[in-house]
């Protein structure tokens, strides 16, 4: 008796440490696939293979990323968050289209926010945090000669987050990251246009310039501009467009 009582005891320890195991296993393979569901279907978007608008049928995404039903709406739900998806009721979401007003607000407000960034970074930033957008600038302006425009706005990204981290505020960081991720579309299709593209270079070596000489209020200016030039050439393509249908492409921006 006294020695069948210790197996007894031992093998739903056993077997519970199993099942945890296994249970942690399969929530981080969900998680890989919504987070996977969430970047390609965002890429999409912001590259324009998915035309603002599009109706999004689950089976036909599905089919596309390689993910179910369940990561795929878990990724809808989230890109809807960030204003890049429409969830409608009863019916199937579609690619949010963005209007002029709303592009002018949003960047009017991101402009805020990455003045004020740029104001407190061109203070606080450390010399090897300097270093570092110096590179990145420098591998932009490798990746433009190129016209690798993908690359390009991988590192425009970055820069932009550099400089927001560079505050030391990460309620700052968290208020911008949300506010980013609401204008890639637009931001991408900018780096379309050959004429806001050049000047979108020659303008982050003014910022660059004004934040290594500690001038907040150059660096705030020059910065809170760059953004507001790329929403004028966000709206202004829309525009264009409206007014010649056949010219087609999505907006120009930056």
């Amino acid at each position: 008796m006294s020695e069948q009582s210790p197996r007894r005891r031992g093998r739903p320890r056993k077997a519970a440490t199993i099942d945890k195991t296994v249970g942690q296993h399969l929530r981080l393979r969900r998680t890989s696939l919504h987070e996977r569901a969430v970047e390609r279907l965002r890429e999409l978007i912001i590259r324009g293979d998915l035309a603002q608008g599009t109706e999004l049928v689950e089976a036909e995404l599905c089919a596309l990323i390689g993910v179910s039903r369940t990561p795929l709406r878990e990724a809808l739900k989230l890109l809807a968050a960030s204003g890049l998806v429409e969830l409608r009721q009863n019916r199937s979401a579609r690619v949010a289209v963005m209007k002029r007003d709303e592009i002018l607000s949003l960047f009017e407000t991101l402009s805020g926010i990455e003045r004020h960034a740029a104001e407190l970074a061109a203070v606080r930033m450390e010399a090897e945090d300097l270093g570092e957008l110096t590179r990145m600038q420098d591998e932009m302006e490798q990746q433009f000669a190129g016209r690798n425009i993908d690359v390009y706005f991988a590192l425009n990204h970055a820069l932009h987050q550099a400089i927001v981290a560079g505050t030391r505020n990460p309620l700052l960081s968290e208020t911008h990251q949300w506010l980013i991720a609401r204008a890639e579309w637009a931001r991408y299709s900018a780096l379309r246009s050959r004429q806001r593209w050049d000047e979108s270079v020659r303008e982050h070596r003014d910022i660059l310039a004004a934040l290594t000489a500690r001038d907040a209020t150059a660096a705030g200016r020059l910065l809170a501009q760059h953004v507001m030039n790329t929403g004028f050439e966000v709206v202004q393509a829309l525009s264009d467009r409206e007014a010649s249908p056949q010219a087609g492409g999505a907006g120009h921006a930056a």
